[in-house]
């Protein structure tokens, strides 16, 4: 029967509307707002890389979870191949890197404020924009695929409401949106905001940071860049325990910046028999360089060294740090104050010789009085705002606050006099952390060497090319007695690391 035929009851069926089984008009238009599918045509089924996309950003919305913790996961999880792994992990990475920017769109396209919305739309709305501005997926695909998902795992009601949000997105590319978010005569600073997704106050703070670890305020650009990008893969073979074949038979490449190191980017590294032993682990060129430099450092050392990793938890520093000491005749106490990350440095260092190390659940404040001048090298990793590892850890941006620095600030001081306390005379001190803010660095050295003079800063920076591949690292030598070190990932590949190497002076007659 036509649609203008009689139908029961004798009315006609008007044009556009149709009826139930009772009779009664359905008001529904003929052109589809949400799709321009047929019903049977429509996506209802969760594309499993972008499920695993969608996972992670649930559970670093809902549980405060680390996306590079939970990824590895959620990929075994769904039985990813490397393809589907790699797509999967570009759009979880890059929605959380490229959040600010894009809530800045969303905010246009969608007609309450965004903290309205339920968190897993807005998620999926983050999802749905990353493949429209920023990767090489057409469109329609982008909007089918992201819209299957959300019925499959939200509902058919909020898929909806991404479908028309989406296709508001998709009406502009993402210079175009930044151009139209940017005002004429905008703050630098709030411009590069928007545009390199970062907190103000970041940028600022990064700013601020290159000129006062000695470079151009113009490289603001370039590290906001570095930041947004996919950070390559860092391996390391253990010293006297392992090597990289495995790895480079996986296609591996030999790293470039320090020895025993590859880069890697064939997939999950997870099914490397050698990093599940451990004697291959996963760790950034900047931290491998940092425990090198402390552990190749000369001191004046009387018998074999006691070694001090202060705040070893998760152990990926103290593992390459037990290594080198069961290779030197010298043994590590790594101390970690909470219970189960004191666990994960067991297990980071269960490959090394038990002989060798021993691991103390316990606040390192404390050993600088429980061992005073009981240890030779002493590694200070000091709790930070992980400014330096925004690549790899994109949701941390969102996370942290002004007031953050000003928190930590006291415990920097209190476990850097701690392990000053405990360093004997001759030996070193490495103050390290994953960020290059200045209240986080130098200020805090500055201020262990106006309080304890019995302390001297050796030149960190040499230190660090002296442990580099040759002519690869450049870090600088100081131009006096003395040097911090500040890595960048523009600059040198790495997190933006910090190093300053301080020893304290020899009480032995005869020598400074």
């Amino acid at each position: 029967m036509s649609a203008g035929e009689n139908q029961p009851g004798g009315r006609r069926q008007r044009p556009g509307r149709r009826r139930d089984a009772a009779g009664r008009e359905r008001n529904r238009p003929t052109s589809r707002s949400y799709t321009q599918s047929a019903p049977s045509e429509r996506t209802r089924r969760a594309d499993p890389a972008r499920l695993v996309a969608f996972e992670v950003l649930r559970a670093v919305s809902d549980e405060d979870a680390y996306a590079n913790l939970v990824l590895p996961g959620r990929i075994r999880q769904h039985r990813l191949d490397r393809r589907d792994a790699a797509f999967a992990t570009e759009l979880a990475y890059g929605a959380l890197r490229s959040q600010g920017t894009y809530d800045a769109i969303l905010s246009r396209c969608v007609d309450r404020p965004l903290d309205q919305l339920d968190p897993a739309v807005l998620d999926a709305l983050r999802l749905g924009t990353h493949q429209l501005m920023a990767m090489r997926v057409p469109p329609h695909a982008a909007l089918d695929q992201t819209v299957g998902l959300a019925r499959a795992v939200i509902g058919a009601g909020p898929a909806s409401l991404i479908n028309a949000v989406l296709r508001k997105v998709s009406a502009n590319d993402l210079a175009g949106w930044t151009a139209g978010l940017i005002p004429d005569g905008a703050d630098p600073v709030a411009a590069a905001a928007v545009a390199q997704s970062h907190p103000e106050w970041i940028v600022r703070a990064l700013r601020q940071a290159l000129a006062g670890h000695g470079r151009s305020v113009e490289e603001i650009e370039r590290l906001l860049e570095a930041d947004n990008s996919a950070p390559v893969v860092n391996l390391i073979a253990l010293p006297g325990l392992g090597d990289l074949q495995e790895a480079f038979d996986a296609g591996a490449q030999p790293g470039e910046l320090v020895k025993d190191s590859a880069t890697f980017s064939g997939g999950d590294v997870g099914r490397l028999e050698s990093v599940r032993k451990g004697t291959t682990r996963v760790q950034d060129a900047g931290s491998q360089l940092v425990a090198r430099a402390l552990a190749d450092a000369d001191v004046e050392a009387d018998g074999p060294e006691r070694w001090l990793d202060l705040c070893a938890g998760p152990g990926g520093k103290a593992a390459l740090l037990g290594a080198l000491a069961a290779g030197r005749g010298a043994t590590l106490l790594a101390n970690e104050p909470a219970a189960h990350r004191a666990e994960l440095v067991r297990q980071a260092l269960r490959p090394v010789d038990h002989r060798v190390w021993d691991v103390r659940t316990g606040d390192g404040r404390d050993l600088g009085r429980l061992e005073p001048e009981g240890f030779d090298r002493v590694m200070v990793d000091a709790p930070c705002t992980g400014l330096g590892a925004l690549r790899r850890r994109p949701e941390s941006r969102w996370r942290r606050r002004p007031a953050d620095v000003a928190q930590l600030a006291p415990l920097q001081r209190e476990l850097l006099d701690s392990a000053i306390a405990a360093v004997k005379p001759g030996g070193l001190v490495a103050y390290v952390t994953c960020s290059p803010h200045i209240a986080e660095t130098t200020a805090v050295v500055t201020d262990a060497l106006r309080r304890h003079p019995e302390m001297e800063l050796q030149d960190s920076a040499a230190a660090l090319d002296a442990v580099s591949l040759p002519g690869k690292l450049e870090a600088g030598k100081a131009e006096g007695d003395g040097s911090t070190a500040q890595l960048w990932p523009h600059i040198h590949g790495t997190d933006a690391m910090f190093l300053s190497l301080l020893r304290k002076k020899s009480t032995v007659p005869g020598k400074d």
